[in-house]
């Protein structure tokens, strides 16, 4: 799977242990815009959870990732974490990929412009047929 990708002065990379302060602070600061991010409404997360809970989740992120049994990347603007993006294998059988991503409120008209820049690089670069990505508005 690829390891990066880059659209404008926007990077995603493999999410890891060493984006936790900056992850844990875009999240937090953001809860209520996740939830209302299309394809976040029916999720359990985000949740409150503590920094070190944090790490662990971001150590499992990494680990599916080693593993290609889940891609989970943050989203860099000039090296700030403004979101993150997820690549995991849909339970629907008819479905290749489900697909989310996130950005933080203060960064919201980002949102959309991520959207087409992963659904154009999940066409070009990965080897799915059908994606379920909520559309955005």
């Amino acid at each position: 799977m690829p390891s990066e990708m880059t659209f404008g002065d926007v990077r995603l990379v493999p999410l890891g242990p060493e984006h936790n302060p900056d992850d844990f602070a875009a999240w937090t600061s953001s809860i209520d815009h996740i939830r209302a991010t299309p394809g976040f409404a029916a999720r359990r997360w985000p949740v409150p959870m503590t920094i070190s809970e944090n790490l662990r989740d971001l150590e499992a992120h990494a680990e599916d990732f080693r593993r290609r049994q889940g891609f989970t990347y943050t989203v860099l603007d000039d090296g700030d974490v403004v979101g993150c993006v997820y690549i995991y294998p849909s339970s629907n059988e008819h479905v290749d990929a489900d697909v989310r991503s996130w950005v933080r409120a203060d960064r919201s008209g980002l949102d959309r412009p991520l959207y087409e820049a992963v659904r154009g690089w999940l066409r070009r670069d990965w080897p799915f047929g059908e994606v379920e990505y909520a559309e955005r508005g």
